[in-house]
């Protein structure tokens, strides 16, 4: 089934909502970072799993961070970390900035598995972007505006949209790993 032509078929017979609207695309993208991952051989891995995974800073996240990034408890976010880290995709370090605290970070077997699935996920776009056609080809974010997470204001999360990484600035921390 092409979830592409689900979702455009969907979209002719009824009219959907915005959020199962954006909802389709983001679960296209989870399909193709999962499968990536299985034919790379990274069959370890759950949803679940990468969905904290995804959202690890590059230079380290605090599992308060993660949860509140990712919509869950820091008991889900602790145990997910967990998994991940005797799966050897991730590793703790002492925060430098508080001796208490420990940061999350992605290792050099997660960040091998984040290369392998860059060509899913530029596959899926690419079909997305075809989909909607050329016309409608816009960012929905450019450089200088601002993101604010509004499920997280605990969080204080206002980035400006030039930090948000984009799939050249992922290829490129994987180059300099």
């Amino acid at each position: 089934m092409d979830p592409l032509r689900s979702a455009a078929d969907a979209a002719d017979t009824e009219e959907l909502p915005l959020g199962v609207l954006l909802f389709i695309p983001t679960r296209a993208m989870e399909a193709a970072t999962m499968d990536g991952l299985a034919r790379a051989g990274y069959t370890d891995m759950t949803v679940a799993q990468a969905r904290i995974a995804a959202r690890i800073d590059p230079g380290g996240s605090r599992i308060t961070q993660l949860a509140a990034a990712a919509h869950v408890t820091k008991q889900t976010a602790g145990f997910l970390v967990e998994q991940l880290e005797r799966a050897g995709y991730v590793e703790r370090f002492p925060d430098p900035t508080d001796g208490r605290a420990r940061l999350v970070k992605i290792s050099a077997r997660g960040y091998a598995a984040r290369e392998e699935v860059l060509p899913a996920l530029a596959e899926v776009e690419a079909q997305w972007l075809a989909h909607i056609g050329p016309e409608q080809d816009l960012p929905l974010l450019r450089p200088g505006d601002q993101v604010h997470v509004s499920w997280a204001p605990e969080a204080s999360l206002v980035l400006p949209a030039a930090d948000i990484p984009t799939t050249e600035d992922l290829e490129e921390m994987l180059d300099d790993s």
